[in-house]
């Protein structure tokens, strides 16, 4: 039992210092963002976030109520 928690405990002090490495090994020390609406190629698809596309179907389901 001690020793499967002292391996999983390195696997993450392992895990976290690669972490650290990429972080500090980056320009701006950020990750990029992993938000649909910030990736070009998911914009040049026409693939958007959720929210975006109920919005969108909202307004277009309301312009036919009125039209």
């Amino acid at each position: 039992m001690i020793q499967t928690i002292l391996i999983s405990g390195l696997l993450l002090a392992v895990g976290m210092a690669l972490l650290l490495v990429k972080v500090l090994g980056r320009k701006d020390g950020t990750f990029s963002s992993q938000h649909i609406h910030d990736s070009e190629a998911m914009r040049e698809r026409g693939i958007h976030c959720v929210m975006d596309q109920d919005r969108e179907l909202r307004n277009q389901k309301q312009l036919k109520l009125e039209g």
